[in-house]
């Protein structure tokens, strides 16, 4: 059985710092693309920041030079540094990983986690 969980959500002021982490555990054999998303009240889930086994990343153009995606292979784990935060990013952030493990290849959520930015 395989396991995602996020973490590093919170409550921050408008130009502040958080940094989310998605690390996967279980009956794993490799982590291979992972994106992290987000949903905020009324809207559509939308993909933020993607990232490939091989570290080819992709950003929503809202968060671009604000957001860094970076995977840690040998934790099994993908972070997401956000600076320079914005109301506007105030949503449950939610980790998606595509998962090699024994029994066969599957996408994964996690639970998510929420971030909520004053102004």
């Amino acid at each position: 059985q395989v396991q995602l969980v996020e973490s590093g959500g919170g409550l921050v002021p408008a130009g502040g710092s958080l940094r989310l982490s998605c690390a996967a555990s279980g009956d794993i054999v490799s982590l291979n693309s992972v994106a992290w998303y987000r949903q905020a009240p009324g809207k559509q889930r939308e993909m933020v920041s993607g990232i490939t086994s091989g570290g080819y990343t992709n950003y929503l153009d809202s968060v671009k030079g604000r957001f860094t995606i970076s995977r840690d292979n040998t934790k099994n784990a993908v972070y997401l540094r956000m600076n320079s935060l914005k109301p506007e990013d105030t949503a449950v952030y939610y980790c998606r990983a595509t998962i090699y493990s024994r029994i066969g290849v599957n996408d994964h959520w996690g639970q998510g986690t929420q971030v909520t930015v004053s102004s």
